[in-house]
């Protein structure tokens, strides 16, 4: 499996919040840890994009999405993340599957990639995004970063959420107010509430959206 860095941040406070985490917790030690993210994973296949459509998975933290896609043959499956450490693990964790891919260390709002993308996956990223020039940004670099009637996957607390994740503030969503932030290029094609129940038994309420690019 090949794979490369592409470094395109400095470190700042926020990469040293989620750098110290990583290298101090534990895989499950953290509340967003899941073994086999089956929600994300039926969420991509109602996309019915090809294997080897390209996909990001935004955030990805040391997420085992990439190994379930890689396991299932998806072909062209690249990561982002703010933590170089996660990336590194995951690099590791992965080297062996016979897949080329692009493993981005940048924060999402400075992120640039020559590749467009046919599927977006962020789950749990967008809602650390409380103010409004930042959740604009996010929202024009989806525009810009993603092909036409390609597909963006984005998971977020809901009203019913907590109001903190790994001691930061973040935003809660509900489907309605997704769907009207993405409205001028994206259209909504489904949408799930699900509990996410954490390695400490607590109970995490998200909604996911999925949201189909159409200009």
């Amino acid at each position: 499996m090949y794979f490369y860095v592409i470094n395109n941040n400095l470190m700042k406070e926020k990469e040293k919040h989620w750098e110290k985490i990583y290298e101090t917790k534990n895989l499950d030690g953290v509340s967003w840890f899941q073994k086999k993210p089956l929600t994300s994973l039926s969420l991509i296949e109602i996309s019915n994009i090809n294997k080897d459509a390209e996909i990001i998975d935004v955030g990805c933290g040391k997420s085992f999405l990439i190994d379930n896609l890689l396991e299932k043959k998806y072909s062209k499956v690249s990561l982002l993340d703010i933590s170089n450490n996660a990336l590194k693990e995951v690099k590791s964790r992965t080297k062996n599957f016979p897949n080329s891919g692009v493993f981005y260390n940048s924060d999402i709002l400075d992120f640039k990639a020559k590749t467009s993308f046919d599927l977006w996956h962020d789950r749990a990223v967008f809602h650390f995004l409380t103010k409004s020039d930042e959740i604009n940004k996010y929202v024009n670099i989806c525009e810009k970063q993603i092909n036409k009637n390609g597909y963006l996957i984005i998971g977020t607390f809901s009203e019913n959420g907590p109001l903190k994740c790994s001691g930061l503030e973040i935003r809660k969503y509900s489907v309605e107010n997704l769907k009207e932030l993405f409205s001028n290029s994206f259209k909504l094609v489904d949408h799930l509430n699900i509990d996410h129940v954490t390695p400490f038994d607590t109970v995490q309420n998200f909604n996911f959206c999925v949201l189909k690019k159409v200009n």
